[in-house]
Protein backbone atom coordinates (compact mmCIF):
# COMPACT_ATOMS: atom_id res chain seq x y z
CA UNK A 1 0.00 0.00 0.00
CA UNK A 2 1.11 3.54 -0.82
CA UNK A 3 0.12 6.54 1.27
CA UNK A 4 -0.01 10.10 -0.07
CA UNK A 5 0.31 12.90 2.49
CA UNK A 6 -0.44 16.46 1.39
CA UNK A 7 0.51 19.74 3.02
CA UNK A 8 0.71 23.43 2.23
CA UNK A 9 -2.93 24.41 1.95
CA UNK A 10 -4.41 27.33 3.82
CA UNK A 11 -5.92 30.79 3.59
CA UNK A 12 -4.39 33.42 1.34
CA UNK A 13 -5.47 36.74 -0.14
CA UNK A 14 -6.16 37.12 -3.84
CA UNK A 15 -2.92 37.62 -5.72
CA UNK A 16 -0.93 35.67 -3.18
CA UNK A 17 0.91 32.37 -3.43
CA UNK A 18 0.88 28.90 -1.89
CA UNK A 19 3.03 25.82 -2.41
CA UNK A 20 1.39 22.42 -2.05
CA UNK A 21 3.45 19.32 -1.29
CA UNK A 22 2.60 15.64 -1.58
CA UNK A 23 4.90 12.86 -0.39
CA UNK A 24 4.42 9.18 -1.19
CA UNK A 25 5.42 6.49 1.26
CA UNK A 26 4.94 2.75 1.73
CA UNK A 27 5.46 -0.09 -0.71
CA UNK A 28 6.43 1.92 -3.74
CA UNK A 29 7.61 0.25 -6.91
CA UNK A 30 8.21 3.14 -9.25
CA UNK A 31 6.15 6.28 -9.64
CA UNK A 32 5.04 6.89 -13.21
CA UNK A 33 2.86 9.97 -12.78
CA UNK A 34 1.87 12.34 -9.99
CA UNK A 35 -0.67 15.11 -10.15
CA UNK A 36 -3.10 17.46 -8.45
CA UNK A 37 -6.88 17.49 -8.83
CA UNK A 38 -9.61 19.83 -7.60
CA UNK A 39 -12.41 18.17 -5.64
CA UNK A 40 -15.59 20.20 -5.20
CA UNK A 41 -18.52 18.83 -3.17
CA UNK A 42 -20.84 16.70 -5.29
CA UNK A 43 -18.69 17.00 -8.40
CA UNK A 44 -16.13 14.86 -10.17
CA UNK A 45 -12.47 15.50 -9.64
CA UNK A 46 -10.95 17.93 -12.13
CA UNK A 47 -7.33 17.77 -13.24
CA UNK A 48 -5.27 20.80 -12.26
CA UNK A 49 -1.79 19.62 -13.23
CA UNK A 50 0.09 16.37 -13.73
CA UNK A 51 3.69 15.39 -14.31
CA UNK A 52 5.45 12.19 -15.34
CA UNK A 53 8.64 10.89 -13.81
CA UNK A 54 10.54 12.19 -16.83
CA UNK A 55 9.17 15.71 -16.46
CA UNK A 56 6.33 15.87 -18.98
CA UNK A 57 3.58 18.21 -17.73
CA UNK A 58 -0.06 18.96 -18.43
CA UNK A 59 -2.12 21.85 -17.00
CA UNK A 60 -5.74 22.88 -16.93
CA UNK A 61 -6.35 25.98 -19.02
CA UNK A 62 -7.52 27.91 -15.97
CA UNK A 63 -4.13 27.64 -14.24
CA UNK A 64 -1.68 27.89 -17.13
CA UNK A 65 0.86 30.59 -16.48
CA UNK A 66 -0.01 30.75 -12.77
CA UNK A 67 0.68 27.24 -11.41
CA UNK A 68 3.83 25.14 -11.79
CA UNK A 69 4.07 21.43 -11.01
CA UNK A 70 7.34 19.66 -10.26
CA UNK A 71 8.42 16.18 -9.17
CA UNK A 72 11.30 14.97 -7.02
CA UNK A 73 11.92 11.32 -7.85
CA UNK A 74 14.44 10.94 -5.03
CA UNK A 75 11.93 12.07 -2.39
CA UNK A 76 8.88 10.51 -4.12
CA UNK A 77 7.19 13.88 -3.88
CA UNK A 78 5.26 16.27 -6.09
CA UNK A 79 4.84 20.01 -5.61
CA UNK A 80 2.41 22.61 -6.92
CA UNK A 81 3.55 26.23 -6.83
CA UNK A 82 0.43 28.40 -7.06
CA UNK A 83 0.90 32.08 -7.86
CA UNK A 84 -1.56 34.89 -8.60
CA UNK A 85 -4.27 33.04 -6.73
CA UNK A 86 -7.90 33.93 -7.39
CA UNK A 87 -11.04 33.36 -5.29
CA UNK A 88 -12.20 30.80 -7.86
CA UNK A 89 -9.15 28.67 -6.94
CA UNK A 90 -10.83 27.98 -3.58
CA UNK A 91 -11.39 24.22 -3.32
CA UNK A 92 -9.90 21.02 -1.93
CA UNK A 93 -6.79 19.93 -3.81
CA UNK A 94 -6.14 16.18 -3.93
CA UNK A 95 -2.85 14.48 -4.74
CA UNK A 96 -2.73 11.55 -7.15
CA UNK A 97 -0.04 9.00 -7.98
CA UNK A 98 0.17 6.19 -10.51
CA UNK A 99 2.66 3.53 -9.43
CA UNK A 100 4.11 0.54 -11.25
CA UNK A 101 4.82 -2.55 -9.16
CA UNK A 102 5.86 -5.67 -11.01
CA UNK A 103 3.57 -5.97 -14.01
CA UNK A 104 0.72 -4.01 -12.42
CA UNK A 105 -0.31 -0.36 -12.23
CA UNK A 106 -1.91 1.14 -9.12
CA UNK A 107 -3.64 4.48 -8.60
CA UNK A 108 -3.61 6.23 -5.21
CA UNK A 109 -5.29 9.35 -3.84
CA UNK A 110 -4.44 11.58 -0.93
CA UNK A 111 -6.85 12.93 1.66
CA UNK A 112 -6.91 16.43 0.19
CA UNK A 113 -5.82 19.83 1.44
CA UNK A 114 -8.05 22.91 1.54
CA UNK A 115 -7.06 26.08 -0.30
CA UNK A 116 -9.09 29.22 0.40
CA UNK A 117 -8.47 32.48 -1.46
CA UNK A 118 -10.12 35.58 -0.07
CA UNK A 119 -10.96 38.69 -2.05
Amino acid sequence: QVQLVESGGGLVQAGGSLRLSCAASGSIGSILTMGWYRQAPGKQRELVAEITNNGRTNYADSVKGRFTISIDNTKNAVYLQMNSLKPEDTVVYVCNAVVASGARLYTYWGQGTQVTVSS
